[in-house]
């Protein structure tokens, strides 16, 4: 227990909802005692509101973010407050603002956090209008105020412990990687689900595609002269290269286990070796996890080193019990099994390693050189914001609905004389999202987190008089809240609750008026965003499904393409290799958090769920065989690329092609099955002449370079069989998803 409390207060949303508590509570104290507490809880509110701005990313953009965000807040309230007085320009004004806030979300998570901090600004200034000038500037005044303070508590935290939020996501990274690992070994076993395996594998890719987007950010762009060289960024940076290049060896190998099974029917203990192996693999992992989380020194529980002898010592005894001859086809799957548990060893070493206490970081000063050209470079050009200003974009549609639901709020506030019109406001921005699923599981949770909140601060203020005591619960409550909502937004609406309602039982003796008002706002809030995504311009994700599942197949087709230039002039990756491999994991991971979104909406909404889940695996299965490829041809010294191959490689990027034509219905079905008929009779003619050739360049008086040039041949060739394949299943696919539109 007492761990798991040391282990909450040292996450990352626990500091941060420690940095926006300590933003608020501290003005608002040290004007209270002043007399000025509407001073101290107006600087507060400026804090809270730019909170939300506060993502990890390197030093300037932090800087930069949470300076737009406060002065967008504190403006906001100057302009709806401004605007109050001209009520024939107020509305069309507002609902403007309140639109264009929510369309900046197409610049990305920064945009979409400073747009959210704008809106609620925009919201809460529906409950605090002031009719004087001077009083309006000195209400936004001090909101501006809160922002900077915030700014000021962030910079600090971020002073004291640099390199924390680094090493937790390291840890999470470590965490989910394990899990992917363990769910190898886990295929390994004769009565294994493995459609459920590979399922989870791709929910993990989800994960872990996030995790290293922030690392990235974090990591990478943060090097400057003085932290970029420090010691302890170096190591950071060299244990995330590790677990990627874990992660994309692990989806370059797959094995065909139902084949290796029937294989060794008769040496079971080969596979459970292995299996064995895979699992240690995974754990090793899972221990550096856990050192990190635990702040304890790191100790390896397994010899992973012994685990591979194991391995060898039953290969060899294989071979010798069968004989060379008849051994040598399971020798040679079985060396493949070997050669990847080598490479993952190894990789796991340099982790381990970089956390034992005599770690050179020196050692790592060349591997980092082109990271920065794997970043997404950040500018907010206004094309981008023009181009989505049409019914296919998602956040245009969703700016829409927001801005009329908003819109329609107060009409009914206004109407039903509502006490606080603004709660409801608050709730809809709060609630509403882009995509159905998370908009209706974020109004249930905050419904039941409200009620549940309500009745928690309305039994504890029966007992509770003292003023102290009432401020160090709310505290407490708001700590909690924050720290509670991202990780279980119901638990972090119950605490968020139950700090609204102490404060303003320290303010008003009515309490139970401002209990009842906030659940029947949070109701009425919650309902109409409810009902608003699923009437006003709905964006389900089979409207979208089609833009995933082409740059998923595109940027699996730009890897191929990296793949035949590389194969073809030799030397060292280029940046332009790296990142087209990095986009198309990212791309198969969109498109599986997409499916995933798709099935948590209506049953009727859930158009070609199966066949966007065949393409999610097809596609994850054609990447998983690139990255194999890719990766055999980084490590081995090959021969020359045959004609024949760079002929098979175009065939496979037309098949891609094709796909994606059919994905966006640009061409008619007769057309594409006519040139890819063409193409795959030239496929198969080819195949063979790039077999034959490979075999006659075989010099029979070496054997070592014999047997290498024929494990190429074998795995090139049998890739390219599996990458055209695996093509043509995608064109079908992508047809029949297209046919059923």
């Amino acid at each position: 227990m007492i761990q798991k409390v040391r282990n909450f207060t040292d996450s990352t949303n626990f500091s941060n909802a420690l940095k926006v508590t300590l933003a608020a509570v501290i003005p608002a104290l040290f004007f209270s005692f002043q007399g000025n507490f509407l001073i101290g809880f107006n600087i507060a509110i400026g804090a809270f509101l730019a909170y939300p701005s506060d993502i990890p990313s390197n030093l300037k953009h932090k800087i930069n973010g949470l300076l737009v965000a406060s002065l967008l807040v504190a403006g906001c309230n100057l302009i709806v407050n401004l605007l109050h007085l001209f009520p024939l320009v107020f509305y069309p004004v507002v609902s403007l603002l309140i639109f264009f806030f929510s369309m900046i979300s197409v610049y990305g998570q920064r945009a979409t956090q400073v747009s959210f901090s704008a809106l609620l600004s925009i919201c809460l200034s529906f409950g605090h209008i002031q009719e004087d000038f001077s009083m309006m500037l000195q209400y936004s005044g001090l909101m501006l105020v809160g922002g900077l303070f915030y700014l000021l508590i962030s910079l600090i935290f971020a002073y004291i412990r640099p390199h924390r939020y680094v090493e937790l996501q390291i840890a999470s990274c470590l965490k989910l990687t394990a899990k992917y690992m363990k769910l190898r070994g886990d295929l390994w076993n004769v009565n294994s689900e493995r459609e459920k395996i590979v399922e989870k594998q791709l929910i993990l890719q989800v994960e872990l595609n996030t995790i290293h987007e922030n690392l990235r950010e974090v990591l990478i762009k943060n090097r400057t002269n003085t932290s970029g060289t420090s010691d302890q960024t170096r190591k950071m940076t060299l244990v995330f290269i590790s677990l990627l290049e874990i992660l994309e060896l692990a989806l370059a190998t797959s094995f065909d286990h139902t084949k290796l099974q029937q294989k060794f029917e008769k040496h079971p203990k080969l596979l459970k070796t292995y299996q064995n192996l895979a699992y240690n693999l995974a754990s090793s992992l899972k221990a550096i996890f856990k050192s990190i989380e635990n702040h304890q020194k790191y100790v390896p529980k397994h010899s992973l080193l012994k685990d591979l002898e194991s391995l060898e010592n039953a290969i060899n005894n294989y071979q010798e019990e069968l004989g060379k001859v008849e051994a040598s086809e399971g020798v040679w799957m079985l060396s493949n099994m070997l050669h990847y548990a080598e490479k993952q060893i190894e990789k796991i070493k340099i982790i381990e390693r970089a956390f034992m206490p005599n770690f050179n970081s020196n050692e790592f000063k060349l591997r980092d050189r082109s990271l920065d050209k794997l970043m997404t470079s950040q500018y907010y050009p206004w094309s981008t914001l023009r181009e989505n200003l049409s019914f296919s974009s998602t956040i245009f549609r969703h700016s829409l609905r927001l801005t009329a639901t908003i819109i329609l709020a107060f009409i009914i506030g206004s109407i039903f004389a509502f006490d606080k019109v603004y709660w409801i406001l608050l709730t809809i921005v709060v609630i509403m999202r882009p995509g159905y699923g998370l908009t209706k599981e974020r109004s249930f949770h905050r419904i039941i987190g409200t009620v549940a909140g309500g009745l928690i601060a309305f039994a504890l203020l029966l007992f509770v008089t003292d003023p102290v005591i009432k401020a160090t619960l709310a505290i407490t409550s708001m700590i909690l809240g924050f720290t509670f909502t991202s990780i279980n937004y119901k638990v972090g609406a119950t605490f968020v609750t139950i700090y609204v309602v102490f404060v303003y039982g320290i303010m008003t003796p009515n309490i139970n008026d401002v209990i009842q008002y906030r659940i029947l706002d949070t109701l009425v809030g919650a309902g109409l965003a409810f009902l608003a995504n699923y009437f006003f311009w709905p964006s389900w994700e089979f409207m979208t499904q089609p833009i995933y599942i082409k740059k998923s197949i595109e940027a699996n087709r730009d890897y191929l393409n990296e793949i035949s230039i590389y194969y073809n002039a030799k030397g060292e990756t280029t940046p332009s290799y790296r990142l087209a491999r990095k986009n198309a994991f990212i791309e198969i991971g969109n498109l599986m958090a997409s499916f995933q979104r798709m099935t948590q909406e209506p049953k009727s909404k859930q158009k070609q769920v199966q066949q966007v889940y065949k393409l999610a695996v097809l596609n994850h299965t054609l990447l998983s065989s690139l990255a194999s490829l890719g990766t055999y041809v980084q490590t081995h010294k090959t021969s020359k690329a045959s004609e024949a191959f760079n002929v098979v490689v175009q065939t496979v990027v037309k098949n891609l092609n094709y796909a994606i034509t059919f994905a966006n219905l640009e061409v008619s079905e007769q057309m594409a099955t006519a040139e890819n008929n063409e193409d795959l009779a030239m496929r198969f003619t080819e195949l063979k002449n790039m077999r034959a050739k490979e075999l006659k360049e075989a010099h029979l008086s070496d054997e070592d370079e014999f047997q290498l040039k024929m494990q190429e041949a074998q795995l090139v060739i049998e890739q390219l069989v599996w990458l055209t394949n695996l093509s043509e299943s995608i064109v079908k696919a992508s047809k029949q998803l297209s046919q059923t539109k």
